[in-house]
């Protein structure tokens, strides 16, 4: 069986590879966003469905041919 230590280690290596996948897949956009609106700005942070809606509405608006 595996000490505390070793246990905690390993968990807290588990833990940093996932948030490492969320950043790189975007699933933690949402999260940054809240944290940036905290610091930056005044007002109220846009709800979840909101900010996604209009993160795609970036995204897919505009060209999207190379040429």
């Amino acid at each position: 069986m595996l000490s505390r230590p070793i246990l905690r280690a390993l968990a807290k290596a588990v833990a940093a590879v996932i948030a490492w996948l969320r950043a790189v897949s975007g699933d933690d956009a949402y999260e940054r966003y809240l944290t940036h609106q905290a610091r930056a700005h005044e007002g109220p942070p846009l709800d979840r469905r909101t900010f996604y809606e209009e993160r795609e509405q970036r995204k897919w608006s505009g060209v999207s041919r190379c040429c």
